[in-house]
């Protein structure tokens, strides 16, 4: 076995970078060209780092056309991060509830103190 280290989803989306290019693609499909445009304090061999990474974890699709390279953005494989998220949705959900109960119980027990 050799140093080769697999990057996962997670790793992927943790560079501010390869989000970006990622928010480019919910836009719909574009050109290599075009993201290497997008990103002129980069150098081209950066930016094709970038989308082999984005390319080997599944979070586009490359297609040739011509002589460009046209990318796509494939959502689904967010579906990993997205299930992961969720469990951090819920538990502020129910503390967000037990905070919003606290604070009718409190505003209830103000208004009756009034009384």
């Amino acid at each position: 076995m050799g140093n080769t280290r697999r990057v996962d989803v997670f790793t992927a989306v943790a560079d501010q970078t390869r989000r970006a290019m990622l928010d480019l693609l919910t836009g719909g499909e574009r050109p290599a060209g075009d993201l290497v445009a997008a990103f002129p304090a980069l150098t081209q061999p950066a930016i094709s780092r970038h989308l082999r990474v984005l390319r080997e974890v599944g979070l586009v699709d490359v297609r040739a056309q011509a002589q460009r390279r046209i990318y796509t953005l494939r959502a689904d494989r967010l579906s990993e991060v997205d299930a992961w998220l969720d469990r951090y949705r819920q538990y502020w959900s129910r503390h967000l509830d037990a905070i919003e109960d606290q604070l009718a119980t409190t505003h209830t027990g103000k208004k009756r103190s009034k009384r």
